[in-house]
């Protein structure tokens, strides 16, 4: 047996990891941005057999494993820093015996905090258990004879794809063999791992199991070229990271950053010319900018909100460009562009004369000031109304230390005049500047001509088709646009044929129609690779959402040979167990795109949406998990998303709204939401040690927000006050009625589930503050003018004029109104009144449905879908829209439906066609119980089935006989009790059918 391996001949075979493994990493960094980083070991296996083998790995941030070669799983789920996840790999299939085998890891350390990540360090943490007779045989763990390498294909200054993500890929096939996964195969600056310590060790405090099965990862081709252009590119694009310049902490967190300052740099150009000065993605900070004395406004700008173009003229010889900000941002980056008719180079205004061609181009002066917004904290501060939170950013004397130079550098026109700043001024250090931004020149060109597809190259983009060739034309670039006929979420993959220095530029994309193309401004979703000599093949190492890809082909000195572009479809595995079909193909149809998303948004957690953000939006995976309960059925899942949410009690005791996450955020209807669905959970699953287990978790955040109620009973809140996107009045301070209204229903549920995990006393106690608040909502939110309840009272005693949908549906649902009143807001909900502001989002509609179920209302729910979500199909859609396209809010461009075309928390027909129009629902805990209760809705039939937690499903075929006559047949596992309930006045033949039964 190879001396490197440790005998464990005796233990029995642990129920977790025995660790023997040390936490590693390379360098000498503590936290190093956008690390790529390598990790072997060789080792030989011993001739006799084995009986199994795992492995068991984590890594800070995320890693990809390869066992000899093959690629084996990635990972970590996202988790607390304090809570690390751990995965275990079966890999006993991938070990040869008498062997030298290879275990090869890559380690992707972000370096900063996202939407998905709270900041840690870079580390790995691997260990081989090998089993044999149902005991370990041997070991090997991460520790000093590990070799490590940066890998040097990838480039560190890349881009954020977004505020909520991390970078982009940029990776240059040349200067990395793929083959670093292989045996004794070893090129680079190869160097002994450093040991930072033991499992235990700070940041990563425990290391847990993970208990979710590993994502899938399914080939998905493309079904057509939808077009060919060919494009002149601008000549000069760049990616800067102000926000790390300005506040280089700030890495540590993902809160609103404002910050004061300025960005300079020197256009150098060979003659008298004419330019433009682009901001493709927009920037949020960005106000002013000068090029030698000319001064423009951002708003003065030419293009459709959010790119921004100005013309400009340029001198020969140096001309000073300089950027003024003054604002917030969460961390998304600025992409800038330039663009001449004559030859122009891009310095520092500390290096003219300088021949560093690698040297950063960019220097800024700042910050004067900065400040870090919290939603729900009292960090007030005056700064805060000069950065653009209140909407003001015209700054003066009083605004901050340094004002007068502020101002000063306003008139500066030349390097010259800036050189008496230079006490001041510092370059941007090389890895948060990048050249060439993919994103700019995806969507920005100084020419692009549409050419006819030729065959061959559709041909080449199916399944086990001939390579077609690229296209190329002289002194252009060849674009094509690939249609994969639906979104999908997952990882590039491309083969080709090409010469050395080719780049291909991918950009992911969701939506385009009628020559419109919807770019994602806000997300850099692009891609960029280049070529080895020869014929290749390249798997992203970063998860994108998209439905069409643009793949741009640049600088290659013969023909590019395409062999094919696929999405490797990455989600929870699960089985499409939910069916429902009915007369009507348009519903039919919406369900698809329903499940659909909720499939697309099912990764470690529910996601919002698997382009723009990736997060796990607490609020929103309530909804999202019942829409699962009935397609899917899937539970651990959504018991894994439960239990994220109270690790962020560090960040506050009312818990974030998206976790695990760098972002200090609280939407409180997110955390009642969350606490109903630990009581939707229980009562789904009869999961009652689920219940004992969290109940501690809801007691604490509700008591702190009982702590909030006023001096009038209500809940008076800071924080990010939030329902729905529409213009209903939801401040963030002040007692906002629906919130108010959704705590009373939070506190019954949690009273329900403080009974069921045994703490039935503290339950009544907390059903009897929710009748208390009750009251306290219909004294002081009622209008008795309007009749109706008012949208909120604002911090300052103001009650508001605004009348929405939105509070007089939480107001029924939650059981708020009695009497008239509750009359009144039956007929509003039934047809709402023009006057009042309507629904702005499907997410709302989640809760107009629930609330027209209450009423008995099916059929107008039905309509409402066929409305709403029919235009969604009728834009070809395939997945559910973030947003209806109501509200100018909603949009900044005419032809922008929405911002995220696929959303879960958009996917309610999922949930209410099987519940209620084919009819099936839970009649106990843990569905022990089933109850039937089909309503036709206008509809002739219905068919379909709904999983079950336990296990098995159950199905049901209605079909309307004459005028109220109901044929019905139900097939469900034998054990189960059934309740079959015909709607009021009709009547009908039942048959059920039990299955496992004798």
């Amino acid at each position: 047996m190879n001396g490197n391996l440790q005998h464990n001949a005796g233990l029995a075979k642990p129920s977790g990891v025995q660790w023997q493994a040390r936490w590693i990493w390379g360098g000498l960094e503590e936290s190093s941005r956008n690390e790529w980083r390598c990790f072997r070991r060789d080792f030989t296996m011993p001739e006799e057999g084995f009986e199994s083998a795992a492995l068991s790995i984590t890594a800070d941030s995320r890693y990809i494993v390869y066992v000899n070669g093959v690629r084996l799983g990635r990972g970590p789920n996202r988790s607390w820093t304090f809570e690390q996840s751990c995965d275990k790999h079966e890999v006993g299939y991938l070990l040869r015996a008498g062997a030298t085998n290879t275990i090869a890891v890559l380690v992707m350390h972000f370096g900063v905090a996202t939407f998905s990540y709270t900041l840690g360090r870079p580390g790995l943490l691997a260990q081989l258990d090998v089993f044999q007779d149902g005991n370990p045989a041997f070991t090997i763990g991460t520790d000093r004879n590990w070799r490590t390498s940066i890998h040097e294909g990838y480039e560190r200054h890349a881009s954020r794809m977004s505020c909520q993500l991390a970078f982009t890929e940029r990776v240059d096939a040349e200067r990395w063999d793929e083959a670093w996964t292989i045996v004794s195969c070893l090129q680079g600056s190869w160097l002994e791992a450093r040991e930072l310590g033991e499992p235990g060790m700070e940041p990563w405090t425990t290391v847990v199991p993970s208990e979710l099965p590993p994502l899938t990862e399914e080939p998905m081709w493309p079904v057509r070229i939808r077009s060919l252009h060919a494009v002149e590119p601008v000549a000069h694009t760049f990616y800067l990271d102000v926000r790390a310049f300005m506040a280089p902490d700030s890495i540590r967190h993902a809160n609103p950053m404002g910050y004061v300052g300025y960005v300079y740099a020197v256009i150098r150009a060979d003659r008298d010319g004419r330019g433009t000065i682009g901001f493709p993605n927009g920037y949020s900070p960005l106000i002013q900018l000068g090029l030698n004395g000319n001064l423009c406004r951002v708003g003065e700008m030419d293009g459709v909100s959010p790119e921004r173009y100005w013309n400009v003229s340029f001198k020969q010889g140096d001309n000073l460009l300089w950027l003024q900000l003054a604002g917030s941002e969460h961390g998304q980056g600025l992409h800038l562009g330039i663009d001449a008719d004559v030859n122009v180079e891009i310095c520092s205004p500390t290096k003219l004369e300088s021949s560093q061609h690698d040297a950063s181009p960019f220097a800024g002066i700042g910050p004067f000031a900065t400040f870090e917004w919290i939603d729900h904290q009292d960090n007030t501060s005056p700064l805060m109304d000069y950065v653009g939170f209140h909407g003001s950013r015209e700054l003066d004397e009083q605004a901050f230390a340094g004002y007068d130079d502020y101002k000063q550098l306003q008139q500066v026109a030349t390097a010259a005049e800036l050189a008496s700043f230079a006490h001041l001024l510092r370059d941007f250090p090389t890895e948060l500047v990048g050249r060439d931004s993919v994103f700019a020149l995806s969507v920005w060109h100084r020419s692009r001509q549409e050419r006819p597809v030729p065959y061959e190259l559709q041909q080449a983009v199916m399944p086990n088709a001939l390579a077609g060739t690229v296209p190329s034309y002289e002194g252009k670039d060849t674009e094509l646009i690939i249609d994969f006929g639906r979104e999908l979420s997952g990882y590039i993959e491309l083969e080709l044929d090409a010469p050395a220095g080719t780049i291909v530029d991918c950009y992911g994309f969701e939506y385009m129609a009628s020559g419109f193309r919807q770019d994602t401004y806000g997300l850099d979703n692009t891609l960029r690779y280049r070529c080895k000599e020869g014929r290749q093949s390249y798997t992203s190492a970063v998860r994108r959402g998209f439905r069409y890809l643009m793949v741009t082909v640049r600088g290659a000195a013969r023909p590019v040979k395409l062999h094919g572009v696929r999405m490797l479809q990455s989600n929870y595995p699960i089985a499409e167990i939910g069916r429902f079909q009915c007369s009507d193909p348009l519903l039919d149809r919406i369900w698809e795109i329903s499940k659909h998303t909720t499939r697309l948004c099912m990764e470690d957690t529910f996601v919002d949406c698997p382009a723009y953000e990736q997060t796990f939006w607490v609020g929103d995976s309530r909804n999202e998990a019942l829409v699962n309960y009935y397609v899917f059925g899937a539970t651990d899942i959504v018991k894994r998303c439960l239990q994220l949410v109270p690790g962020s009690r560090e960040q506050s005791p009312f818990y974030a709204d998206q976790v695990p996450s760098g972002w200090s955020s609280v939407i409180p209807n997110w955390t009642f939401f969350w606490a109903k669905a630990c009581a939707e959970y229980v009562e789904h699953t009869g999961d009652r040690e689920f219940a004992k287990s969290i109940w501690p978790h809801v007691k604490f955040t509700l008591t702190h927000y009982l702590g909030k109620l006023d001096d009038r009973g209500l809940l008076h809140m800071k924080g990010w006050n939030l329902l729905d996107w529409a213009p209903i009045d939801q401040p963030g301070d002040g007692v906002v009625t629906h919130q108010n209204a959704i705590l009373v229903s939070t506190l019954h549920s949690a009273s329900e589930l403080a009974r069921i995990a045994g703490s039935a006393e503290e339950g009544v106690s907390f059903a009897e503050e929710g009748e208390r608040l009750r009251a306290a909502i219909n004294e002081h939110l009622w209008s008795e003018t309007e009749q109706a309840y008012l949208d909120c009272i604002h911090a300052d005693g103001r009650a508001s004029d605004v009348l929405s949908m939105q509070t007089q549906v939480v107001a029924y649902l939650c059981g708020i109104a009695a009497g008239d009143r509750a009359l009144t807001l039956e007929r509003y909900i039934i047809a709402p009144p023009p006057s009042f502001v309507q629904i702005g989002s499907p997410f709302m509609s989640f809760f107009y449905y629930e609330a027209l179920v209450k009423l008995g209302q099916h059929e107008l729910m039905v309509q409402d879908m066929r409305k709403h979500y029919g235009q969604m199909v009728e834009h070809d859609a395939t997945t559910c829209w973030e947003m209806y396209p109501n509200f100018a809010e909603n949009r900044a461009n005419p032809d922008q439906l929405t911002r995220s075309h696929c959303h879960a928390w958009s996917a309610a027909p999922g949930y209410f066609l099987g519940a209620n129009v084919l009819g099936v629902r839970s009649g106990a805990e843990g569905w022990k119980r089933v109850v039937v209760a089909p309503q036709p809705s206008g509809l002739a039939w219905a068919r379909g089935c709904v999983p079950l937690p336990q296990g098995g499903q159950v199905e049901v075929a209605w079909r309307i006989i004459g005028d109220s006559a109901l044929d019905l047949h139900v097939r469900l596992p034998a054990d189960l009790e059934l309740d079959i309930e015909l709607p009021e006045g009709w009547n009908g033949t039942t048959k059920v059918e039990r299955i496992g039964s004798s």
